[in-house]
């Protein structure tokens, strides 16, 4: 064939809000650490976005161990969003992650209102930080975003006290164990989100049937990996029904069919998380 008859590459590139995405895989925020975790195992340049481990004001220490349990097709885990705090991660994280060449969101929560719109406002002075994912739907800890990502009026009003503090671009994260995903991805949309990601993890357990008690620390957790991707999928759907703002599809994504999957249902992009435990190079494969 010759080079005027070139079938010409794919544009793959995507946008969430103002900022720019090479290609539309991205790594899930708790599955990839901050980035030097994986940054001999992948080549962090080539991903689409790298979205860090969840922060909070100030350092927690998150839940009892054991917090993992391997099930059937999927992951419980309790992990209740352990982190440096925003002074230790800009400290610690940002220097090493400035230099790459690929978009960083920031995961950020709040255990009320005042501490969101703190969290929101001090990173958006932060260089080097190209977005942030709301985490309103972390079913993992006693208080804070599990609540404001299941009650819609405060869904509402933590999207709009976000928006009113940063200038980035602003992801919320959507919870599955909502009646309407549909009406909580339009509230997103009002409330000024540039873009939706969706799901998060579903809420599950399991229990040792030798000791009679359950198998994570904490009692209960969330449900990740390839067992709940019919539902991300089919939740995933009915919010591009209903929104026109870019939507991120998350959830049991193992390969470039699982991807697909979630593009055909309306996603605009994709985030890889169990997937990362078992073999790091899946984002890239």
């Amino acid at each position: 064939m010759s080079a005027d008859n070139r079938t010409p590459d794919p544009v793959i590139d995507v946008r969430l809000g103002s900022m720019h995405m090479r290609n539309p895989v991205m790594v899930a925020s708790g599955t990839f650490g901050y980035g030097p975790e994986y940054a001999d195992l992948v080549d962090l340049n080539e991903l689409g976005a790298i979205v860090v481990k969840g922060i909070g004001v100030e350092p927690t220490k998150g839940n009892p161990t054991p917090r993992t349990f391997e099930t059937a097709s999927g992951l419980l885990n309790a992990i209740g969003l352990p982190n440096p705090g925003f002074q230790g991660f800009v400290d610690t994280y940002m220097p090493f992650l400035r230099p790459f060449d690929v978009p960083v969101i920031v995961n950020i929560w709040g255990r009320t209102m005042a501490e969101y719109e703190e969290i929101a406002r001090r990173f958006d002075e932060v260089d080097g930080v190209a977005a942030l994912e709301l985490n309103v739907s972390c079913p993992n800890i006693k208080e804070g975003a599990a609540l404001f990502g299941t009650d819609l009026d405060m869904f509402q009003r933590v999207v709009s006290t976000v928006r009113e503090n940063t200038r980035l671009p602003l992801i919320p994260k959507l919870a599955p164990n909502v009646n309407d995903i549909a009406a909580f991805a339009r509230a997103a949309e009002s409330c000024g989100a540039d873009a939706i990601s969706l799901i998060n993890s579903i809420p599950g357990m399991a229990i040792d049937v030798e000791t009679r008690r359950p198998r994570l620390g904490r009692g209960s957790g969330g449900l990740t990996g390839p067992a709940i991707r019919p539902v991300a999928v089919k939740l995933v759907y009915e919010a591009a029904q209903a929104v026109r703002i870019p939507i991120v599809g998350i959830g049991g994504i193992t390969c470039a069919a699982d991807a697909l999957e979630f593009i055909l249902a309306g996603a605009t992009a994709v985030a890889i998380g169990t997937a990362n435990f078992t073999n790091p190079s899946t984002a890239l494969e």
